[in-house]
């Protein structure tokens, strides 16, 4: 593993799978970097966009609001997030999120283990 530095710009946005008007530029993981502890990504979801209700078996997550409003759905408990919410997801827990407001819905993720095993 190698130390990179580059800017956001030069990561192309990507539409995950069970994700709809909603894009993320992976900028920390294993493929990027060679990241083996977590994955950093910048998330956005225009209004209308979502990720459909899924669980992780060993990943924890954290997500940080930047702009934007939404609706984020922790085990069939729904709050209204905005500009500075954390949210914090630990294994197991049934979660999804879309964008329920007028602009952009703009977020970190950073996962950890990057992957799901």
């Amino acid at each position: 593993m190698k130390t990179r530095v580059f800017r956001i710009e030069e990561v192309v946005w990507e539409e995950p799978p069970e994700h709809y008007d909603a894009f993320s530029k992976l900028l920390v993981n294993p493929a990027t970097v060679g990241s083996k502890h977590f994955d950093f990504r910048i998330s956005s979801y225009q209004p209308r966009g979502y990720c459909a209700c899924h669980t992780h078996k060993v990943q924890e997550q954290i997500y940080y609001v930047l702009q934007g409003k939404g609706l984020m759905e922790l085990d069939g408990e729904k709050c209204v997030v905005d500009p500075h919410t954390v949210i914090h997801i630990p294994p197991g827990v049934e979660h999804a999120i879309s964008n329920t407001g007028l602009e952009d819905l703009v977020f970190f993720v950073i996962t950890s283990p990057p992957e799901d095993k």
